[in-house]
């Protein structure tokens, strides 16, 4: 599989990455806005998730998706400068089978056992 393979691939993980952070965002500028106009104490609240509950939930989801975006378009770049698939810690080419599954991959397998990722 080559940069031209797998490049549609990184493509349309930043597109799907890119719209949930699009979409993570507005969602969260609502709770915000609707959080404003409640009471702070929303814990009690016998209806449905407290809104500092959702809140912190979204944050989280938004922060995945912003670490993955950076993730495939730091690929991409690489890609671009034709360093894509070479392990970044020892040099050595990174077999295709993990670029199928993690195409954003900077690391070997070993490397990234080595390093706890």
């Amino acid at each position: 599989m080559s940069d031209n393979e797998l490049r549609p691939l990184l493509d349309a993980l930043r597109r799907e990455a890119n719209d949930r952070t699009e979409a993570l965002t507005a969602t969260l500028n609502q709770l915000t806005h609707d959080r404003s106009s409640q009471s702070d104490d929303d814990e009690h609240d016998p209806e449905g998730v407290p809104l500092s509950a959702e809140w912190s939930r979204l944050s989280g989801l938004l922060e995945g998706a912003r670490e993955e975006l950076r993730q495939v378009d730091e690929a991409l770049a690489r890609m671009d400068v034709g360093t894509y698939g070479v392990c970044a810690n020892c040099g050595r080419g990174i077999p295709v089978a993990r670029l199928r599954v993690r195409p954003f991959a900077e690391l070997c397998v070993p490397c990234a056992e080595k390093l706890g990722r």
